[in-house]
């Protein structure tokens, strides 16, 4: 039994969406969906009922996409903290383990580990030290860079996205001072905890909306063995401190010209794959 990971599958897509339709069953697995999986109800259902069958478990942390609205959807449509919820209950009725859930110790190859599914969002702090937070919007539209986020993705009942970030990052870090301090620990967020990890070669001032940086030392002080991460859409392995960071985007159609089946995008989180010579 191992514990895999892919995230930001970006169903809206519609190769995407036939790639995630044709991804292999591994049942005795766990797959872990990092994130970005789409900007609707319908995405994210459609990626829970094709592929909750195929694997012995699922876990879903939420991306930024999840929480976008259509500025022309109707008053009623689920935003912020809300739209949150819901999702958290559409996991739930498929048994998909979710950030507000108990979190479970991983007892296949490579364990014991404790998995911890986190929803921490980003305060614009990833930025350099002159550039004050009032100004990191406007910094990085300097290089014509800026997010969707600013108009799609509401806070509600929050005054800030930066304030919703700061209370669940302390909600998070108050259960994981309490969360099982024998066991090495899966930590997965959508968001880089690091600033350090932020590699955009293309579009390097979008590193405000990539995380926060209350989390740089969370590797450490929380023992993690495994970090897992999507949202840069730029798959890569990285150590610090002897822990292992890994961001596991399958991204946009776009980005992909090796012409690989998704199957060869889903990343063994445990046991440790082995080192390429």
């Amino acid at each position: 039994m191992k514990l895999l990971a892919i995230s930001d599958l970006h169903v809206g897509f519609p190769d995407n969406r036939s790639a995630v339709a044709s991804l292999g069953a591994r049942p005795d697995d766990w797959l872990v969906l990092g994130g970005d999986l789409g900007e609707t109800f319908e995405h994210v259902t459609f990626v829970l009922d094709t592929l909750a069958p195929r694997f012995r478990r699922l876990v879903w942390v939420p991306g930024n996409h999840e929480l976008y609205v259509d500025p022309h959807a109707p008053p009623g449509e689920p935003r912020g903290a809300a739209r949150y919820a819901r999702y958290v209950e559409l996991c739930r009725e498929r048994g998909v383990l979710t950030p507000e859930d108990p979190y479970p110790v991983w007892e296949g190859e490579g364990g014991p580990h404790l998995v911890v599914p986190m929803f921490l969002l980003y305060d614009y702090t990833f930025r350099p030290d002159d550039v004050p937070a009032h100004e990191a919007v406007a910094w990085a539209a300097e290089h014509g860079i800026a997010a969707a986020d600013e108009f799609l993705l509401d806070p509600a009942p929050f005054p800030s996205r930066e304030a919703w970030c700061h209370a669940r990052v302390a909600e998070t870090e108050a259960r994981l001072r309490e969360a099982a301090p024998g066991l090495p620990k899966v930590l997965i967020n959508h968001f880089p905890l690091r600033q350090d990890l932020v590699f955009l070669p293309r579009v390097p001032r979008f590193s405000p909306w990539c995380g926060t940086r209350k989390t740089t030392d969370w590797h450490l002080r929380f023992d993690a063995r495994v970090v897992v991460q999507g949202h840069l859409h730029v798959r890569r392995t990285v150590h610090v401190d002897g822990v292992r960071f890994e961001e596991v985007s399958f991204g946009y159609p776009r980005e992909r010209r090796d012409g690989r089946p998704i199957d060869a995008y889903v990343k063994q989180i445990l046991p440790a794959p082995e080192a390429v010579p």
